[in-house]
């Protein structure tokens, strides 16, 4: 029986479609002790054909870039000698790329063939729009809340007391915009979204000076996305654009100092944020940091 050329054709539009808005992004992953996921995503990436592919490795050991290489040949691989941080890897990345739209990646990554066009297709669609990020769904199927609110004080406050413990409550709810669990997949206006997985304009990026590498992990997201706001952009959450993200993969090794620079990124971010009458409470704001990241530890300690 032959095939339905109806078919075939759109196929073929569909793929053409893919290859050409691949055909304008870089790829940047920024890889830390990730096992065999680096290879997986790097091959997921490699598919998609973007122009430029750039894995930036922070010092691993446990070989993951040897297998990634071997997967893929001719990666290309930056090596700084040392754990940069987050933030700083990907910065190194995109000064090491030319191409106008940069997809930022974390390695434990599975990207499906059409989640970088849908990306683009929303850049696309609006020109004051420099950032974008896709719904970030775990292995077992549920939404990682990737696209957030800046949380008014209250909300902050009760997220940082409640949230580890009773991760349902109101104010938890509101920051991590609980109303998008709805099946929509129009895009929609975020305040900003994670950093383990993103599109972004160069230009936007170059402008606000990329990642502030001040932050080694944590929070240089919502700073990026926050700057970026300022200075006249948007910040855009796209659910048509699905990956999955394993999590954990490398923080797992380090918990208590992941936990620690968690909140020195937040005490930071808070620092930079506050103006007027906030900058007079960031004392308080500093010891509820402290509280909370105490809070973590135990939380850790109990296996949650």
């Amino acid at each position: 029986m032959s095939a339905d050329p109806g078919v075939a054709g759109d196929d073929e539009g569909a793929v053409g479609a893919v290859a050409s808005a691949a055909a304008r992004v870089a790829a940047v992953v920024v890889n830390y002790e990730s096992d065999g996921a680096l290879a997986r995503c790097v091959t997921d990436l490699a598919a998609v054909g973007p122009a430029e592919l750039v894995v930036v490795d922070n010092g691993s050991t446990d070989g993951s870039v040897a297998t990634a290489s071997a997967e893929v040949p001719g990666l290309q691989v930056l090596t700084p000698g040392r754990n940069l941080g987050y933030g700083a890897g990907v910065n190194r990345g995109v000064a090491a790329t030319t191409a106008p739209l940069v997809l930022v990646c974390n390695p434990d990554l599975e990207v499906p063939p059409d989640a970088v066009g849908a990306l683009v297709a929303v850049l696309d669609a609006d020109p004051r729009c420099a950032l974008v990020g896709p719904l970030v769904r775990t292995p077992e199927g549920g939404r990682y809340p990737s696209a957030r609110r800046f949380p008014s004080l209250v909300d902050a406050a009760g997220h940082a007391l409640l949230g580890l413990f009773a991760p349902d409550n109101r104010f938890t709810r509101a920051y991590q915009r609980s109303e998008l669990d709805d099946a929509t997949v129009e895009a929609r206006e975020a305040d900003w979204v994670s950093g383990a997985c993103f599109l972004v304009r160069r230009a936007a990026f170059e402008a606000v000076g990329g990642f502030d590498e001040a932050y080694f992990m944590y929070a240089e997201d919502v700073d990026l996305c926050w700057r970026i706001g300022r200075a006249g952009w948007r910040v855009a959450y796209a659910p048509a654009a699905e990956v999955i993200h394993l999590q954990g993969r490398s923080t797992d090794r380090h918990p208590y100092r992941m936990i620690f620079e968690h909140h020195r990124s937040l005490l930071r971010f808070a620092s930079r944020s506050s103006d007027g009458w906030r900058s007079a409470l960031l004392p308080l704001v500093a010891v509820g940091i402290a509280v909370r990241a105490g809070l973590a530890c135990i939380a850790r300690a109990r296996g949650r």
